[in-house]
């Protein structure tokens, strides 16, 4: 049905229906319009970089759910291709095709996917032939025929793949029958004849129905980090850890996004530079009826680089090559903030913003975003200096109506004459923060005022200073 419908031509078609949306991104990547979740099949294959997700052209909302694609030579720049899988009536994947992985076969471009049909979810492959444009699936399906007996068989999906010598494995996120989540792992001589083993990592039985969702698996350093979202905590969470007899013990937990409840079902990989990137999903925290009427919701993350510090702890930044996005320059120099101050010459919904803060005799400072004029509407982005919590604050982002404060978890504590560095990129709806290249944040803000342009500076409690702030003008990667 959708193997040979352009996205290029629909979004060329809707770029009008759009122009006047004041919370559509505008360098964000996004489908043409209506549904899109978690990111998919992750891969750079011969240089290009492929973006597969859980898409819905239909309607800006759920159902049944396809594999849309779009490939990039930058990460940034985007072409939409066909849609890559979509349900075949009689089949496993009936009711959808749900998130998965891509991998390279020995040459051979394979996705392991997860088939929805009824209540049933069962992994699911399918092949290319020709560079990953169109994709032919394995008339065997579903790879494994039933869940562990220990899982709840209700929510047995999502895949993280690897591969150790001649043997593959597998983990599928799931619940447990006692209670708690799980990842569960499998081997394989070639991806489509699977043995259960055990459980990869199994968490507290006492979480009553927790499911472990889109998991991600991988070495980083000298440990092993395993990624997933919890259906229970609604945020993914990453544990650092020990991998050893097919097993994996977490030494470390961490929130992988201290902002609002938008970041969900991360997806990494290894790019040809051996790089670990990452992109998430950022749901829409407005209502249904609201991105229902505006035709399009979900969002992606920005490229975001995964690397480890000497006490083994996850750092998040940007990729450099989104220097590239940058317009026309402001800076300013160093200066003391006091309380509330908005700059004059600096206004816009579609920036990039670097700020480094030295806290002084302040306990809190920070960075201002689309403020109105008189300051009614904004969203804060701040620092507690006695407790050590980050905070994007978007309770006044909105006048019409309140929205949340960022949870009350300590984040990051200064050393003595250490600086907090604050990159931001700021995408009219969509905020997202590397806070020193190691706290990951992000959100989303809908101002009702077309003026809430403002960007200011502001510190409670005393005086801070800002040592410098860069800014950058950053225009649509669709023109």
């Amino acid at each position: 049905m959708y193997s040979q419908w352009s996205a290029n031509e629909e979004r060329a078609t809707l770029k009008g229906k759009f122009a006047n949306d004041r919370h559509r991104p505008v360098y964000h990547f996004i489908p043409p319009h209506n549904w899109m979740n978690d990111p998919n099949g992750l891969i750079q294959w011969q240089g290009l970089y492929h973006m597969f997700y859980q898409y819905n052209p239909l309607v800006a909302d759920g159902g049944v759910i396809l594999w849309g694609h779009a490939v990039s030579s930058d990460m940034l720049h985007w072409t939409d291709l066909p849609v890559a899988l979509e349900p075949t009536p009689g089949t496993a994947d009936a009711g959808g095709c749900w998130s998965g992985i891509t991998l390279d076969n020995g040459g051979v471009p394979t996705i392991i996917y997860t088939g929805k049909n009824g209540r049933s979810e069962l992994p699911c492959v399918a092949t290319s032939q020709d560079n990953l444009v169109t994709w032919q699936k394995y008339e065997g399906n579903p790879v494994i025929a039933t869940p562990p007996a220990e899982s709840v068989g209700t929510d047995f999906r999502d895949h993280t793949v690897w591969r150790e010598g001649d043997t593959w494995y597998m983990g599928i996120g799931t619940g447990l029958k006692g209670g708690g989540g799980a990842v569960m792992l499998f081997s394989s001589p070639d991806l489509y004849h699977w043995t259960y083993l055990h459980p990869l990592y199994q968490g507290d039985a006492g979480v009553d129905r927790e499911v472990y969702e889109c998991p991600s698996f991988f070495p980083l350093g000298d440990k092993h980090v395993l990624i997933f979202s919890s259906t229970t905590r609604s945020y993914p969470v990453a544990y650092i850890g020990t991998y050893a007899d097919h097993k994996f013990t977490p030494e470390i937990e961490e929130r992988m996004d201290y902002g609002s409840n938008s970041f969900y079902a991360p997806q990494t990989f290894e790019d040809e530079k051996g790089r670990r990137v990452m992109w998430s999903w950022l749901r829409e925290t407005r209502s249904r009826e609201e991105h229902r009427a505006a035709n399009w919701a979900g969002v992606m993350t920005m490229p975001i680089l995964i690397t480890h510090n000497e006490a083994g702890e996850i750092c998040y930044s940007f990729a450099p090559e989104t220097e590239a996005l940058r317009g026309a320059n402001l800076e300013f120099g160093e200066q003391t903030v006091s309380g509330d101050t908005l700059l004059d010459t600096l206004q816009g919904d579609s920036l990039e913003l670097k700020a480094e803060f030295q806290p002084g005799s302040a306990t809190g400072f920070g960075l201002i975003l689309r403020s109105s004029p008189d300051g009614s509407e904004q969203t804060r982005l701040g620092y507690d200096v006695n407790t050590g919590r980050l905070y994007l604050d978007v309770t006044r982002s909105n006048s019409e109506k309140a929205g949340e404060v960022s949870p009350e978890v300590p984040a990051y504590i200064l050393e003595p004459g250490q600086s907090l560095r604050f990159h931001v990129y700021l995408d009219r709806s969509v905020i997202e923060v590397s806070v020193n290249d190691r706290i990951y944040m992000s959100g989303r803000v809908y101002p009702s005022r077309p003026d809430s342009l403002g960007v200011g500076v502001f510190a409670t409690g005393g005086e801070a200073t800002l040592k410098k702030l860069e800014a950058w003008q950053i225009g649509s990667i669709w023109e």
